[in-house]
């Protein structure tokens, strides 16, 4: 990885230009020799390693070997929100395809993970509060209807990256948000800024569906939701995903929450990785790279112990 593998979010349009950078550093490296890694390392068997010792891995900063002080076991879940636009943009007609999408979404999901479940038809409201208990996310789930207000998809991020602002537990925030393109004619610059300067202080993973049904009213706001989905998942490493057929929301939806278990298995089973800069290092932290050895794979690295692949 390099000393800033930038994650661009741009906005156009009515949102003007944002741009916010993630840096590859942590702050104040210029001034440590240590600095910490998280890893997510697997077995011959494509599993999460059950245990790393420092002489499995090799770091590297610049091409120069770094000495490894410490490797730790941790442990970073993910805490999950669906968003769902249950109106006019979707439409009475295809709240099944909704309701079975999210099913399956739902039922892929561990036993464990925390789950929030947000309509945004009108304005957002919870249809399940946080919980793990999946008996009760199901009920929630029974409760989705269809609602003749366009969803306030910025809003509902809003309120998502607030949530997640106020909970400063050890977790890995992931939010879903499945979208129409009714909606969202007005969005504020300053938004946006929120949206990134939220996301930026605190990773999460941020996953998009857009359905956009030809010939509608809901094409009204669908260069903002565009802009703004797109912007949100490159910034992320999330996955977005416009689609046109409603059918397509009931295989999708659980296509995503298997990419979340599996982000989830990993992010429950990492190393952290303490490093000593080679003798000579200053300045930023830059070029660093890890390998492992004796049939070990190091599938991902990160200063924030989030998954994105």
């Amino acid at each position: 990885m390099g000393s800033c593998a930038s994650r661009i979010f741009r906005l156009a349009g009515p949102l003007a230009a944002i741009a916010v950078a993630l840096c590859v550093t942590t702050p104040g490296a210029h001034a440590q020799q240590q600095f910490k890694l998280y890893a997510s390392i697997l077995d011959g068997t494509g599993a999460p390693a059950a245990a790393v010792q420092p002489t499995d891995i090799r770091v590297m900063e610049n091409g120069v070997e770094a000495k490894i002080v410490k490797v730790e076991s941790v442990s970073f879940p993910v805490k999950l929100q669906v968003l769902v636009d249950n109106g006019v943009g979707l439409g009475a007609d295809n709240i099944a395809h909704l309701r079975n999408g999210l099913r399956g979404l739902l039922e892929g999901l561990p036993a464990g993970v925390e789950v929030t479940l947000v309509v945004t038809a009108g304005q957002p409201k919870f249809l399940v509060r946080a919980t793990t208990d999946r008996a009760a996310i199901m009920k929630g789930l029974g409760l989705l209807a269809p609602e003749s207000g366009a969803g306030k998809f910025v809003e509902a991020l809003l309120d998502a990256t607030a949530r997640i602002e106020k909970d400063k537990g050890d977790y890995v925030p992931v939010i879903v948000a499945f979208a129409t393109t009714a909606g969202d004619v007005n969005v504020m610059e300053r938004d946006g800024e929120r949206l990134a300067k939220r996301i930026q202080a605190r990773p999460t993973t941020v996953h998009v569906v857009l359905l956009s049904l030809i010939g509608s009213r809901s094409a009204q706001g669908g260069a903002n939701q565009t802009e703004v989905g797109v912007g949100l998942t490159k910034m992320t490493g999330g996955r977005f995903e416009s689609i046109a057929a409603p059918n397509r929301i009931a295989t999708l939806l659980p296509e995503i929450g298997t990419q979340v278990a599996k982000a989830h298995e990993r992010q429950t089973r990492q190393f952290r990785v303490t490093a000593e800069r080679p003798a000579g290092a200053s300045g930023e932290l830059n070029r660093v790279s890890m390998a492992a050895f004796g049939g070990l794979e190091v599938a991902s690295v990160s200063l924030d112990g989030r998954v994105t692949n």
